[in-house]
């Protein structure tokens, strides 16, 4: 199942920030992540400004983990940039306040230059068929 989820939109920024929270169902985590980024128009098709791919795997391999009582900041696991992801530097998974969360920095394709950066945190929802 294909899931889009879309940010706010920023109006008049070259170099826009969102904060926004989504919540995106993991069905199957061999399967990337993918994202592409627009230029909202008003009257036009909106442009496409480049796009990126995570793999989800490793992240949800560390919250199968079940840890527990390690100290916040404990780097559970590093990813290193490869042709197979966007990766732009290092991206560590840590336990931090008692949850999993994972911050990256992906380099955007298809464009001359950009860049996303992303915080994952794994969330139980009650009712969900969880891991």
């Amino acid at each position: 199942m294909l899931q889009k989820l879309k940010t706010r939109v920023v109006k008049k920024n070259t170099n826009p920030e969102w904060n926004d929270d989504l919540t995106l169902t993991i069905q199957d985590p061999s399967l990337p992540v993918k994202l592409a980024v627009y230029d909202k128009d008003t009257f036009n098709l909106d442009d496409k400004m480049g796009d990126a791919k995570f793999d989800i795997g490793p992240f949800v391999e560390a919250v199968k983990m079940r840890l527990k009582d390690l100290p916040s900041g404990t780097i559970i696991r590093k990813i290193q940039p490869s042709r197979e992801n966007c990766l732009s530097g290092e991206s560590c998974i840590v336990w931090s306040n008692d949850k999993v969360v994972q911050d990256m920095f992906l380099r955007l394709r298809n464009v001359e230059s950009g860049e996303i950066r992303l915080q994952l945190e794994w969330v139980d929802i009650p009712g969900s068929r969880g891991l």
